[in-house]
């Protein structure tokens, strides 16, 4: 791939991937205050708090990894897809654990969550950057913030293994070079200025997307609370 057709004029220009995460800061702090993850994490949420939030999880999930399936020829976006990412299959294994076999049937998608699955299913497919802006926020904050969440969750609900299974890779046992590399990928993407813009502001909504998923879970959170 070529280098990103931004001006290098300045020597102190900010890599893309820089860039990327400094102007989605904003937004992904936001999204940090959420008062039901603040909640779950601090244990004040029953085990059922966690399964509905694992339960739109998936829903999301299973559309960005349709999507991925889609691009897994494309030259732009083929270097990001690794099978150790992927994470239907241990969200399937922790909502099984955590609900029973029969899960799948009391699962419904959130309006946020249809929302978000919505916009993946508008870009995902058809804008090969776009995919990436997604699959970037989500594994990127799977690798990152989300070793925090598990090690919180360990320590507030007893859990191990199971039911945490979607906050465990065992294929990438070290994630920062693997998220070194997902960066250097990043700044090597060959898409113009304009789609460079673009993709920034498809992190912004899909952060956005992410603060509308948990602001619904809050909306019922009075019966996830322990009594």
């Amino acid at each position: 791939m070529t280098t990103l057709d931004v001006d290098h004029s300045s020597a102190d220009a900010l890599a893309f991937s820089e860039r990327l995460k400094a102007e989605t800061d904003a937004a992904h702090r936001e999204t940090e205050q959420s008062g039901f993850v603040g909640a779950l994490l601090g244990g004040k949420l029953t085990q059922a708090g966690l399964a509905a939030l694992l339960g739109q999880t998936y829903l999301v999930y299973t559309s960005l990894e349709e999507a991925g399936r889609a691009h897994a020829d494309n030259a732009l976006v083929s270097p990001f897809l690794s099978d150790d990412l992927l994470r239907v299959a241990a969200l399937e294994a922790d909502l099984e654990f955590l609900i029973g076999e029969n899960w799948r049937e009391g699962l419904e998608a959130l309006p946020a969550t249809e929302r978000y699955v919505a916009r993946l299913q508008e870009v995902g497919v058809d804008w090969p950057a776009g995919f990436v802006a997604h699959h970037y926020l989500r594994y990127m904050g799977d690798l990152s913030g989300g070793q925090i969440i598990r090690r919180m969750l360990e320590r507030a609900y007893g859990l191990q293994t199971d039911g945490l299974r979607f906050y465990t890779f065992d294929g990438i046992p070290k994630p920062k070079p693997f998220k070194d590399t997902y960066r250097a990928n990043l700044d090597a993407l060959d898409i113009s200025a304009e789609e460079q813009q673009k993709f920034i502001d498809e992190v912004n909504i899909a952060y956005r997307l992410n603060g509308d998923l948990f602001a619904d879970l809050e909306g019922n959170i009075e019966s996830y609370l322990v009594k």
